[in-house]
């Protein structure tokens, strides 16, 4: 590991180990009781709030609560309920895609590697990564808004593209340690480096972050 790298590792880990105890808790905010459910309420959660996708998913669910009858949902009801989280034809197009390819090609039950869930319709990469992540047990790197704003932020990674940031952090954070320094930064995100107004004043990564000496 060159110096640099190696550098960046340990600033990393000093960052992650104060938000792991300052975040005891970080998980998804989206309410899911199964991996599909998961699955759903993430796709419907992009340019959505999470609590807005809480309100809509219990009716969803009620209505298809698998693979199979989502497939065969039809697309003007899937469409009204869905409305609320906005691009609804384009999410219901994918809510469909996705079950359906379940369906046909994994017997009606969700594949478990990152490569797999991100061939699904309408699911990408950081989608898959949540999921396999928090479902399934596998070491996985979650790059949505808060992490890849953060760790821009903190110059941990360069990347704009999010899947370029995934394989940027994947050098310097451990693989044990993927998937709960991506809960933990997603938490710092959401309630504190928030985008408009971080709150600087009370970050406890204030001391390892360049950020606040760009905006002085």
């Amino acid at each position: 590991m060159n110096s640099l790298k190696e550098e960046k590792q340990k600033r990393a880990y000093k960052i992650f180990e104060i938000l792991r105890e300052e975040y005891p808790d970080a998980r998804p905010l989206l309410n899911y009781s199964s991996p599909f459910e998961l699955l759903i309420a993430t796709i419907l959660a992009a340019q959505c709030t999470d609590e807005r996708v809480n309100k809509v998913t219990p009716k969803l669910f009620q209505c298809y609560p698998d693979p199979r009858s989502m497939a065969t949902a039809g697309t003007q009801e899937l469409e009204q309920i869905i409305r609320p989280t906005g691009f609804f034809k384009n999410k219901a197009k994918s809510l469909k895609g996705a079950s359906a390819f379940i369906v046909e090609n994994f017997n009606g039950t969700l594949p478990k590697s990152v490569d797999e869930l991100a061939r699904l319709p309408g699911v990408g990469r950081k989608t898959a990564n949540v999921v396999a992540g928090n479902c399934f047990g596998i070491p996985t790197i979650m790059v949505d808004t808060h992490v890849k704003r953060v760790t821009q932020r903190l110059e941990l990674s360069t990347a704009k593209d999010p899947d370029k940031i995934e394989m940027e952090l994947k050098e310097i954070v451990r693989q044990k340690d993927q998937t709960q320094f991506s809960k933990v930064v997603n938490f710092h995100g959401r309630f504190v480096c928030q985008a408009r107004k971080p709150l600087c004043t009370r970050c406890k990564i204030y001391r390892l972050c360049p950020y606040p000496e760009k905006t002085a």
